[in-house]
């Protein structure tokens, strides 16, 4: 009879909730918010002992909790121990902004925690995340998984061992094995944070990125905007291309939608390739157009075994010869790249050119020159001086309207200076050996001068004469088509006069004022860099 009387009491009570479609599952008195059962299709309590009760529903559940909407197969609520228990297309709805999904649920009404598990999906409706087992805090919106899971943001796919997501602020911290897979970057770091909302993956301990081009960048601190391609990378990232050009800098920025890149601070660019380094305070590249300017206090570096070539300027800009367009300031330098047969084993696609402007200083312990502006190609090697141009070697300074100075592997080969032409070779105190043309071809023989020949109509020389125990014996001025001066150990050893020669052999007390210098000349010894540390000390001016 009393069994009898049970069950129909807890009929009577099923059918009173089911009617009323809620319920108090708190004590009133209890400081915890109520949890109130929506609907389910049927209900059942149970007594364990005098403090434990268990409230079993089942059948299209939803229970409701502040702003937390839980919705499952089945549950089973433990009133004292405040501990819910569900089962089943498990979907809790907080606020109407995140979605969680589950087969598994432990829910502590005290302090709103939900353990989840099996097929776990959680969504702010930007991103998904996916894992078998997550920690979810519906009171702050804070989901936390630690044995792997993944989260989905369009084209974007994040994954990691651990993750703790922050669903008001959108912003997820990733923990160890993190991979980000992107179609513009793949990204392998032990720590990340990324923004569901603003598509924002932020650096924040070593990272490695290898974008679509193959370019890889290493950097510890920094931030990449997935929905508007732009990066900043700092702590002095490294950059290098599958073309052995490598880069780095305090500080980087990057938009891909432009291609432009700022790098600052302590800015490196090498090309191993090519065996060119710059060096700079900043520097803007392009990806598009395959270009880069680098500005204060630039630093070019041509690497060779023994004399590596120095140059610096105002600014040093760089593009490929491929691109090279036409213009007044290109036609100059056309006829001498177009015909030149490449030996270099670099795609002939990828080789550049610079150029310097203003300021222009180069040093290499055989040779050192300055001019305006400066145009270098790595197809030929050639360096073309314009406006004011001077060259240095050894005792010897050369000048013109436009020096080409030729170099084979990194060293001077030859040099050749059109218009004005004059050579001056300091032969002692207030004494100089002149050689001046139209033209004027200079040789170089282990990296020194070994001769110049100069062409003109006519070409002059003034040279002081010395005998075999160096002593002076008379100064020559002539004039003749060609002239030629051979060098030996440095020095200057004899010149040749080739058709049309006239001259006059003079004493050295006899010579005339006007004899003494050719046209043009000016001994400019107090511009020349005396070694690679002085070519960025204010130059004299030019």
């Amino acid at each position: 009879m009393q069994k009898i009387y049970v069950s129909l009491f807890l009929f009577f009570l099923s059918f009173q909730l089911q009617a009323q479609d809620t319920t108090l599952l708190t004590p009133a008195t209890d400081t915890v918010s109520i949890i109130d059962l929506l609907h389910s299709d049927r209900l059942r309590s149970q007594k364990i002992d005098s403090a434990t009760e268990l409230l079993m529903v089942a059948g299209h559940v939803r229970l409701k909790q502040d702003n937390t909407l839980f919705f499952c197969d089945s549950a089973v609520i433990n009133r004292n121990g405040k501990i819910m228990e569900a089962f089943g297309n498990i979907h809790i709805n907080d606020s109407d902004s995140v979605h969680t999904y589950a087969q598994y649920l432990i829910y502590h009404m005290d302090t709103k925690i939900a353990t989840l598990k099996k097929k776990v999906r959680m969504t702010d409706g930007k991103g998904v995340l996916t894992t078998e087992e997550l920690e979810y805090d519906t009171q702050y919106k804070i989901g936390t998984y630690k044995n792997g899971g993944k989260v989905v943001d369009g084209k974007t796919v994040l994954t990691s061992k651990e993750a703790t997501y922050y669903a008001d602020l959108k912003d997820a911290y990733f923990k160890k094995d993190v991979k980000l897979r992107d179609p513009q970057y793949n990204l392998d770091t032990d720590s990340l944070l990324y923004n569901t909302s603003a598509g924002l993956a932020t650096f924040i301990t070593k990272t490695y990125i290898k974008d679509s081009s193959g370019r890889t960048i290493e950097t510890s601190e920094g931030y990449y905007d997935m929905r508007n391609k732009i990066a900043r990378f700092g702590k002095r990232p490294v950059i290098k291309d599958n073309k052995g050009v490598y880069v780095t800098g305090d500080e980087i920025n990057s938009d891909d939608a432009t291609g432009q890149t700022v790098i600052r601070g302590n800015a490196v660019y090498k090309d191993s390739a090519q065996n060119i380094s710059v060096i700079a305070n900043e520097m803007y590249s392009n990806s598009k157009t395959n270009t880069f300017l680098a500005t204060r206090n630039p630093l070019m570096i041509i690497k060779q075994n023994e004399d590596s070539i120095y140059i610096t300027a105002d600014t040093l800009y760089s593009a490929r010869i491929a691109d090279l367009k036409d213009s007044a300031y290109t036609e100059l330098v056309r006829d001498t790249i177009k015909n030149v047969t490449v030996v270099n084993t670099k795609d002939t696609a990828d080789i550049r050119f610079f150029q310097g402007f203003h300021h222009v200083r180069i040093f290499s312990d055989s040779l050192q020159a300055v001019c305006d502006s400066m145009f270098y190609s790595a197809k030929d090697s050639v360096f073309r001086l314009f406006t004011n141009p001077i060259v240095w070697a050894t005792g010897n300074q050369v000048t013109g309207d436009t020096i080409y100075l030729f170099t084979k592997n990194q060293k001077a080969d030859r040099l050749f200076v059109n218009e004005n032409a004059i050579a001056i070779n300091k032969s002692g105190e207030k004494m100089f050996n002149q050689i001046a043309g139209r033209t004027l071809n200079g040789y170089f023989k282990d990296g020194n001068i070994d001769y110049f020949r100069a062409k003109g109509s006519p070409a002059q020389s003034v040279y002081y004469i010395k005998d075999e125990d160096d002593a002076l014996v008379g100064v020559n001025s002539a004039t003749a088509d060609i002239i030629d001066m051979t060098f030996a150990d440095k020095e200057l050893q004899k010149v040749i006069f080739r058709s049309e020669v006239t001259g006059t052999m003079y004493p050295v007390q006899q010579l005339p004022e006007d004899k003494k210098q050719l046209r043009n000349f000016n001994w400019q010894e107090t511009k020349r860099p005396k070694t690679k540390y002085e070519l960025f000390e204010n130059p004299v001016n030019q």
